[in-house]
């Protein structure tokens, strides 16, 4: 068995932090068997060195070794690419083509960013995991592979899977061994030696003397937070390479290339407050909804019933509770009420019509159809709508908001309907 200073000058893994350490040791005793390995880290930490070399220290070595951006992929394409299909079996495929669970048979698949697999695949990888059986795109028949899987993800598993975005059993069926990656800013150490391997590299590829940093720009390379770790370090390492012509880097040059804003704030954890926020807020928002919807109901019902009968006390008498609920108290005074200016000043008037007043009568009485009414009456809603209008317009002078109080609608409503029947 190579040691762990052996794989890293290998693979080329620069590094001492005893975190870095023992993630390669646990690479490296695990490569010999057919375990899953689940790579886990933040972005830019080097996750796809791991599979690397458990393939490059395993029996599978001499065969395949396929890596797969499971991110890159479209969710519609995702299951041909990795399983294949059959000629005809969706528009486009013109002949039956080979997935890469089929082309890497006996070697080692790496699925990068496993998290952002479909839940559809997830159903299919977590049948290979158990059985090594697969299906192709249009096929009913029924295939099996060798395949070593190695998995790598940034994301937080155990919030995917209460989301409901990451099945449970895949997740432990993946992570037969987790290898964890620290971040940068925990391996303060090899910050400067990581930075001075690229500046080496650089300089041999542009063909130009390699930059220096001074012992104050050290101090900030290492104190800075690299939210994106060797990828973001890298890059500052090849800009300076290119762009500076004093090849002894500053303190003062060093910050103009690194990035200000939260550069170092602690980091921001992702919760799922703002997410349980809203959806309380629009549990809120259903229920407000749906008890407007059944007090309109009983409007409709209360309105009806007295169009039917002729006999409003007896209406009343029955629908007590529900008058309340709608009413409210109804023996409050109009000076409780403050009169909104009605538009362009003007106080609608109400023509003369049918309908008969009685103050000392209860507020649903005041519905009630003179004795003068003809035999013959009209049973249009729409007519009857018309007659309650005007009715509540003309005991309230035109004042559209004790109005529409009284009838149980809103103001706006009011004035819709005063419009529409060119009141």
């Amino acid at each position: 068995m190579e040691s762990v200073q052996a794989i890293k000058q290998r693979f080329g893994i620069i590094g001492n932090t005893p975190s870095l350490n023992r993630a390669i040791e646990k690479a490296i005793q695990v490569a010999p068997t057919d375990i899953s390995v689940l790579v886990t880290g933040e972005s830019g930490v080097g996750k796809e060195s791991i599979p690397k070399i458990i393939h490059q220290l395993s029996h599978r070595k001499h065969n395949k070794y396929i890596a797969v951006n499971c991110g890159a992929i479209p969710e519609g394409t995702i299951d041909s690419e990795l399983f294949g299909h059959e000629k005809g079996s969706f528009t486009g495929a013109t002949q039956t083509r080979e997935g890469y669970f089929e082309v890497a048979d006996g070697g080692t698949i790496f699925l990068d960013e496993v998290g952002e697999l479909p839940l559809t695949t997830q159903v299919r990888l977590l049948r290979v995991l158990e059985n090594g059986e697969f299906l192709k795109v249009g096929s009913s028949k029924v295939q099996k592979t060798n395949v070593r899987i190695v998995a790598a993800t940034n994301a937080n598993m155990f919030q995917a899977i209460g989301k409901g975005d990451f099945r449970e059993d895949l997740y432990y069926r993946l992570s037969t061994v987790d290898i964890h990656l620290p971040p940068l800013r925990e391996r303060q150490e090899d910050i400067h030696l990581l930075f001075r391997k690229f500046a080496s590299d650089f300089a041999l590829k542009y063909k130009m003397p390699t930059i220096k940093l001074s012992d104050a720009a050290v101090e900030t390379l290492v104190g800075h937070r690299w939210a994106g770790n060797i990828r973001q370090l890298r890059n500052i390492a090849e800009q300076l390479s290119v762009l500076e012509q004093n090849r002894t880097i500053s303190n003062e040059t060093l910050k103009s290339y690194l990035p200000t804003s939260g550069a170092n704030l602690p980091a921001v954890i992702k919760t799922a407050k703002a997410e349980s926020d809203f959806s309380s807020e629009r549990e809120i928002l259903y229920k407000v909804l749906f008890d407007m919807k059944s007090d309109l109901n009983d409007l409709k019902k209360l309105t009806l019933e007295l169009m039917k009968n002729g006999n409003a006390k007896d209406v009343e008498k029955n629908n007590e509770t529900l008058i309340q609920k709608i009413y409210g108290n109804n023996d409050e005074s109009d000076a409780d009420y403050e009169e909104e200016p009605i538009e362009n000043d003007e106080v609608i008037s109400i023509p003369e019509h049918t309908l008969t007043r009685d103050d000392n009568q209860t507020p649903l009485d005041k519905y009630h159809f003179a004795e003068e009414v003809e035999e013959e009456e009209t049973l249009s809603l729409q007519h009857k709508e018309l007659e309650l209008i005007k009715k509540s317009l003309e005991r309230h002078n035109g004042k559209r908001k004790l109005a529409a109080a009284e009838l149980g609608i809103s103001e706006r409503t009011l004035y819709r309907k005063i419009k529409q029947y060119d009141l």
